[in-house]
């Protein structure tokens, strides 16, 4: 066949300026492509030689060869594997978007379809080269075909492409790049090498590059007639968990995450059914400067056959779990065009609910281990992850029981390490609810006045310090039946934890401090929403409490501090009408000016105990000092 000029379908033009300037992130992906779709062609060539084995010829090893020619500014991608005919360099080459292995992978039909899972399914890979090459120049040949038959195809991707026949005495496809100005790095060995370990280490054929030495005359490297393989061609990833020591797993997880510790657990598992991947998940030791960075994404490595295709597909693993590293290898994914981003899909959605679960597993096992260690492991990782993990609970929805059992916080009882299980296993008798306090600090809560009758009955209060607790409380209601409710939110209710004499007595104390209790309320307005008796107080003579549905203190202080508008709310002020500031409160005529005085210091110091800043600080200092004068 005489060199012919044919058009590029489907306003190529413009489609090829797509791909060379928006398609791709970064340049270097052109490698990838090209390496990928070499590594397809020698795996539809061992598909059909199954029944065909002729088409080996003399040529039965298989292996991609990558080289370079720094005078005429080429780099070649050359294979051994299935080859092109005209026709098909015409057909495949010609079309953005047409991919002869999709229409390779519609011909076959019933189990031939499981024989060839190792073929990619890709579309504008090979239009990739355009990005650093003003021209490329692909010269194939298809097994069986004689020699005289192979194809040259090439063109500038500026709308036109030229086919002509030619004689290729070797089968398969080279691929030749004419680079643009300003592309002198993919020149030197080093940068492909570096560029295929990155993308294509994990390969199984064999990536081959000319070997260099050190001419001494010549004070340069220079290029020898011998080849060497530049990736693993393993995947660790892909080999039996009876094949990989532990020292190996350490390894790849160092690799991988630039960590110089060991992973603290991880998993490793082949899933099979409508979705097939394999999954290697590690938990960190420790958690990365970067843990809480909003602009740092996280995500595990994603492969599609062993190919690399990210670093961070967080499509793959939801955000609470940002800290989780490794890999995961699918059979076949959606990615977009560019195949750079994922497209969600019921096989993305599986992958991650499977992940997940993973990962989730392996917590619940250090956290529910027999054995001390382990537990030391989780409470190590609680110490680091423990917030991030809380945000599961208002995210997760799915998994939101499992979360639940694996969250540990303070109490009165103990400073950390308190399940919700824990809690349970030691209410009183008769006790239906877990108590719990938010507080912006562990001494904070600890001394808050609301804790005092529950601390005098024995009753264990969970103390809730983090930021993140607050937002969790909103989608955590309950656990196991007993529902969660703040010590700091509406009247106090022991229930049954509270005899008929406190009750009967709280009764009374409230009729007989009635009028000072509406003194007290007009005195406030505007501070206080309510002022009430109550017998959650000890020792202390008020404390203030937000009524159930009202955001409490400490969160409306976080979003103040956030620079976010806050709900108006007043609190409520309870007064404990046993203590002797109190009933000298009481005792005051409504007509002296020190009951003003001495009912704002009451609600300032109830303010302060429960954390909370005051508005006028000046103003309370003055009265604090007039009635230390008076």
């Amino acid at each position: 066949m005489d060199k012919q000029t044919h058009s590029f379908q489907a306003e190529v033009k413009q489609i090829l300026h797509l791909v060379t300037h928006s398609l791709y992130s970064n340049k270097e992906i052109f490698l990838r492509e090209l390496v990928s779709n070499a590594s397809d062609a020698c795996d539809k060539l061992r598909f059909e030689a199954l029944d065909h084995p002729q088409l080996f010829e003399d040529q039965p090893d298989l292996a991609i060869r990558v080289a370079f020619d720094a005078e005429a500014r080429t780099v070649t991608i050359s294979d051994n594997g299935i080859g092109l005919s005209a026709e098909e360099a015409i057909a495949h080459l010609g079309t953005i978007a047409k991919s002869g292995t999709r229409e390779f992978m519609a011909k076959l039909e019933g189990d031939q379809k499981k024989d060839a899972n190792l073929i990619g399914q890709f579309g504008v890979g090979f239009y990739s080269g355009f990005i650093v090459a003003d021209r490329i120049t692909v010269e194939s040949r298809r097994a069986g075909l004689p020699a005289d038959q192979g194809v040259r195809w090439s063109s500038e991707g500026t709308g036109d492409f030229e086919v002509e026949t030619i004689d290729k005495p070797g089968r398969g496809t080279d691929v030749t790049l004419h680079l643009r100005e300003g592309e002198e790095e993919f020149l030197k060995t080093w940068r492909l090498k570096s560029v295929i370990s990155k993308y294509s280490d994990h390969i199984s054929l064999p990536i081959l590059m000319r070997a260099e030495e050190w001419d001494a005359d010549k004070a340069e490297q220079v290029l020898k007639d011998e080849w060497e393989p530049v990736n693993k061609a393993s995947a660790l990833w892909t080999r039996s968990k009876s094949d990989v020591t532990q020292a190996e797993y350490d390894a790849f997880y160092q690799q991988i995450s630039y960590d110089t510790e060991p992973p603290l657990a991880f998993t490793h598992n082949r899933v099979e059914g409508r979705s097939e991947y394999t999954q290697l998940l590690y938990i960190p030791a420790k958690a990365p400067f970067d843990l809480w960075n909003r602009d740092k994404r996280g995500g595990v490595k994603l492969y599609v056959k062993r190919v690399f295709i990210m670093d961070d597909a967080e499509a793959l693993m939801p955000v609470y779990l940002r800290f989780v590293k490794g890999v995961i290898d699918s059979a076949d994914l959606p990615l977009n065009v560019s195949r750079e981003l994922l497209q969600e899909s019921r096989d993305v959605k599986a992958i991650r609910e499977g992940s997940t679960k993973r990962v989730l597993a392996m917590l619940e096992s250090l956290a529910n281990s027999e054995d001390a260690a382990e537990r030391d492991k989780y409470a190590r990782f609680w110490t680091d992850f423990g917030q991030v993990l809380k945000e599961g609970v208002g995210e997760d929805h799915a998994n939101q029981e499992r979360l639940v059992k694996l969250l540990r916080f303070a109490s009165t009882h103990a400073d950390q390490g308190v399940s919700f299980a824990d809690y349970v296993s030691r209410m009183k008798d008769g006790q239906e609810t877990i108590y719990y306090i938010t507080a912006d600090s562990l001494s904070a809560a600890k001394n808050s006045p609301q804790l005092e009758i529950f601390r005098k009955k024995g009753i264990e209060v969970l103390l809730l310090t983090e930021r993140v607790d607050e937002w969790m409380l909103s989608h955590l209601y309950e656990f196991e039946g007993k529902a969660l409710q703040s010590v700091a939110k509406g009247s106090v209710d022991l229930g049954q934890l509270q005899d008929e004499d406190e009750k009967k007595k709280a009764e009374e104390a409230a009729e007989q401090f009635k009028p000072m209790l509406e003194r007290l309320k007009t005195t406030l307005e505007g501070r206080a929403k309510d002022v009430r008796v109550t017998t959650r107080l000890v020792d202390s003579p008020a404390c203030v409490v937000v009524e159930e549905g009202d955001i409490s203190g400490h969160l409306a202080r976080m979003l103040k501090q956030a620079g976010q508008a806050a709900p108006v709310s007043l609190p409520t002020l309870e007064v404990n009408p046993d203590h002797a500031l109190v009933k000298k409160l009481g005792a005051i005529e409504a007509e002296d000016a020190r009951f003003a005085d001495l009912a704002q210091v009451l609600f300032d110091q109830a303010l302060l105990a429960e954390g909370g800043v005051l508005e006028d600080p000046a103003a309370y200092v003055r009265r604090v000092n007039a009635l230390l004068l008076g």
